[in-house]
């Protein structure tokens, strides 16, 4: 099931508005426009699709792009898609509206996760399946509405997380990537965020009144606690040496970007 949803700009008035839209920090605007500059993550004519979950990061990220959108000398489309896994305790149908708001174009895709992992999940924890099935079904709706870019909310936080657990647990220096090419070579994925950290979208999202979708899914409750435990020790870490972070996004740079999108050009 799927819906798209686009209407006119509501009058809104909170802390971080003008009279008819959130503007984002300087802050984080400053951070998303270096890291859109070095990775060149955006051309024009891009059609983007924002894979929009309901968290903090994601409607933050979203807020950010149609800011762009409205003063970036690079011209491109935005519209937002939401995977509905169909949990019981988990319900993001309440962006329906919000988003509707904006003036961006809605795409609200269902699917029963919980069956689908019941019928194929193999050796695997529910939340790595889910996230996969998610990000497949994302792939789906940029293919089948045209748009060549997605884009994800991934921040500094997560990325430190990814790269800490990779090398403690698989010994392999890894994390996420800022802008590449998926493996069938027709959509770029993009992460604005990758400088930002967590506690800026989320002090963003609080003084916004962004309406942040509470993650009630029970599996998440029961995954396993490494990630838990690596932002933990890296909070520790963190109190004792300010430039933990700086230190290690220099560290993450050879992993970080990617060179493979540089053959996209004649994506449209």
């Amino acid at each position: 099931m799927s819906e798209a949803e686009s209407t006119t700009q509501p009058k809104l008035t909170k802390k971080e508005r003008t009279k008819d839209w959130i503007i984002p920090p300087k802050s984080i605007m400053k951070l998303v426009g270096r890291a859109m500059a070095q990775y060149k993550m955006l051309r024009d004519g891009d059609r983007v699709l924002l894979g929009l979950s309901g968290g903090k990061d994601s409607l933050a990220l979203l807020v950010i792009l149609k800011h762009l959108q409205r003063h970036a000398p690079v011209k491109f489309e935005l519209a937002a898609c939401t995977i509905d896994p169909e949990i019981p305790g988990f319900d993001p149908s309440p962006l329906k509206e919000w988003v509707a708001k904006l003036g961006v174009p809605y795409f609200y895709e269902s699917e029963d996760l919980v069956a689908l992992a019941d019928a194929h999940m193999k050796g695997d924890s529910f939340c790595s399946f889910c996230a996969r099935q998610k990000r497949g079904k994302l792939y789906t709706v940029c293919r089948r509405e045209g748009y060549n870019v997605l884009a994800l909310a991934q921040h500094l936080d997560d990325l430190a997380e990814s790269f800490i657990m990779s090398a403690f647990n698989a010994g392999q220096l890894r994390t996420m990537k800022a802008h590449y090419l998926n493996d069938e070579g027709d959509i770029r994925i993009i992460r604005p965020l990758v400088r930002v950290r967590e506690n800026q979208t989320r002090d963003f999202a609080e003084a916004a009144n962004l309406p942040v979708i509470p993650d009630n899914c029970p599996a998440c409750y029961a995954k396993p606690q490494a990630r838990a435990e690596t932002k933990a020790l890296l909070l520790e870490q963190e109190k004792k040496n300010k430039h933990l972070y700086a230190n290690l996004w220099t560290a993450m740079q050879p992993l970080i970007a990617d060179d493979n999108h540089e053959g996209t050009a004649q994506l449209k």
